[in-house]
């Protein structure tokens, strides 16, 4: 701030009375003003008192502290009290409210004083536009607390709020007005003022956002508030945080402290669940900066759980968390572990709330359902070749899957083989622990093939696979729909004790839910059956082909014989014995293929 010399003072001070010399010097932040007691008692109230209460009536020298302004401001202060002109604007306006204040320049000691004058400026001008009270309020930052006294912060969130709501009324207009207009016009037609709000400090900027919320602003357009504050506010997070060897946290009035309270402050600020449109990569985004400044754990859990609403729209490069600890794991998999839980327990919720409708082949919820199965098994792919994921946290991973998220068991199977390549040493108990995660019934021909020649499965695994297979194909030949192992499961299922409503209710959904499974499994076998019949049609028709050739160019062969009958009968059966070899051998490839 720039200060004004003593010179500038005594001559802003005999401006007015030349022939009267400054009787009273005021201090004001180390800076002198050389000034008249009588111009001065008229319109302060606390100079009045200060140089009624002095001891010495013969009072030079003065000097103000904790005053909420600087001297420029002080200076117009005085200027009013002289008469003089000058301009009250939106830069001054806060500043010279707290200083009528500070001076007590009410209507007591003359009509018309300073604090009358600033009131009027404030309810005609700055409460009735809401880049005038932005402004005001950014001001306020630098005057608290006596801003707060006066109620200047109150009343320019409270103007700030309101105009965003009359902003939002004649939105409907402007809509209409921008709907021919091209994308990047678009953007700048509708609520204009999320960008003067970005420029707020965090804790004014939080009472705005509540004050909206109470006056019906849009949750859209405070959603795209708080991402615009977040990508503004949150910069600067190095990179090489992301990979650091020590993780430290943050001391009080660091940087990363303030991105810490800036990040906590913008979680509690999210709208509702049933009406935000919050973009998934964006809560992912903050998910990430939350773990790097040390977020509160209520922060974390919060973008966990609302990124859990909506798991099945959530692609596989979303998962994939860089781990910030220490000799863990490449990806934080404890905290997609967490979001898993979180989106079970409320399907298990929706699932109780909407009843039997829930358990419907195609219904939301288990569309919602196999969505997420398939994105994990993706995800357990992704990670599975990381050397230093535990077996432990893998094995949790699949864990929490239910049965019914899968139709079928091929992508874990290809997972738990990556994982089993990656990880060498596991022993045998560890990999019978996986692989008891796979239902050899649920895999399909070619993973089951695969299986059968896989060494890196323990025995129990490939005897268990063989077996699976045997029946398959034994169903297959016999032409049976059923599937004896899962009517032998199912048939056993009988409750033989006297069950509670609840239990019975459970036990029966879970047995719809298992038919619903198998039926799924029976429709991807019916189609490879399919398949294998159309391959062997194929497969016939040609061979069809080749023994008509045949039998042609041996009729035509009858009519050339001669003297060589029997040597030509013998080059013609030999090179039958060899067509009928090459016909066997192409059958055999088409039989293969068709299996593989």
């Amino acid at each position: 701030m720039n200060m004004v010399s003593s010179d500038h003072h005594h001559t802003f001070a005999t401006r007015i009375f030349s022939d009267v010399a400054g009787d009273i010097t005021i201090v004001v932040d180390g800076e002198p003003f050389l000034l008249h007691k009588f111009p001065l008692v008229q319109r302060s109230g606390k100079i009045r008192k200060l140089v009624a209460e002095a001891k010495d009536s013969d009072l030079s020298k003065l000097e103000l502290v904790n005053i909420p302004a600087g001297p420029q401001t002080f200076e117009l202060a005085m200027k009013f009290c002289y008469g003089m002109n000058f301009q009250i604007t939106t830069a001054n306006i806060a500043q010279l409210r707290c200083m009528a204040e500070f001076l007590e320049m009410t209507e007591d000691y003359r009509e018309d004083n300073l604090i009358a004058r600033t009131e009027l400026y404030l309810d005609d001008v700055v409460l009735q536009s809401l880049e005038h009270s932005v402004e005001v309020l950014t001001a306020c930052e630098s005057l608290i607390p006596m801003a707060e006294d006066v109620g200047l912060v109150d009343r320019c969130v409270e103007a700030i709020a309101m105009n965003a709501s009359k902003e939002q009324l004649v939105s409907g207009l402007s809509r209409l007005e921008c709907e021919d207009r091209s994308t990047e016009l678009k953007s700048g037609c509708l609520d204009w003022w999320i960008d003067d709000l970005s420029v707020l400090r965090i804790d004014f900027y939080d009472r705005v956002i509540r004050s909206m919320g109470r006056a019906g602003v849009r949750p859209h357009s405070i959603t795209m508030s708080l991402m615009h504050y977040a990508q503004s506010s949150l910069k600067g997070i190095e990179k090489s945080q992301l990979w650091s060897s020590a993780k430290t946290k943050p001391s009080p009035g660091t940087r990363e402290n303030d991105q810490r309270l800036v990040l906590e402050t913008l979680v509690g600020l999210f709208p509702a669940e049933k009406c935000s449109s919050i973009p998934l990569s964006f809560l992912f985004g903050m998910l990430r900066i939350a773990a790097m400044v040390d977020a509160a754990i209520a922060c974390r859990l919060e973008l966990e759980r609302r990124i859990s609403f909506r798991l099945e729209m959530v692609s596989l490069d979303d998962l994939l968390i860089p781990s910030l600890q220490v000799g863990d794991s490449l990806f934080d998999v404890d905290t997609v572990h967490r979001i898993l839980v979180n989106f079970f327990q409320r399907e298990e919720e929706e699932n109780e709330a909407c009843g039997y409708e829930s358990d419907v082949l195609g219904s939301p919820c288990h569309s919602s359902l196999l969505k997420v199965g398939r994105l994990i098994e993706s995800y357990l792919a992704e990670i599975a070749p990381d050397p230093y994921l535990s077996q432990q946290k893998f094995s949790a991973m699949i864990e929490i899957l239910p049965d019914d998220s899968r139709v079928i068991d091929d992508g874990l199977y290809r997972a738990i083989d990556i994982y089993l390549k990656a990880h060498p040493m596991l022993t045998e108990h560890e990999s019978k622990k996986l692989c008891k995660f796979i239902d050899c019934q649920k895999l399909s021909q070619e993973a089951g093939n695969h299986a059968t020649q896989n060494d890196r499965l323990p025995l129990q695994m490939t005897v268990r696979v063989l077996y699976c297979e045997q029946l398959r194909l034994k169903n297959a030949v016999s032409g049976s729909s059923g599937d004896a192992f899962f009517s032998q499961k199912i048939s056993s299922g009988i409750p033989s004790a006297p069950m509670s409503p609840r239990d019975n209710y459970a036990s029966l959904r879970r047995e719809n839910r298992e038919l619903k499974s198998e039926i799924s499994r029976m429709r991807v076998r019916l189609s490879e059956l399919e398949k294998e019949q159309m391959f062997m049609k194929q497969g016939m028709m040609h061979k069809s082909g080749i023994t008509r050739t045949l039998f042609t160019s041996i009729s035509r062969g009858f009519g050339r014989i001669g003297i060589s009958n029997g040597q030509a009968g013998g080059k013609k059966q030999k090179s039958g014995r060899k067509s009928r070899g090459s016909e066997g051998k192409t059958g055999r490839s088409r039989r293969y293929s068709a299996s593989s």
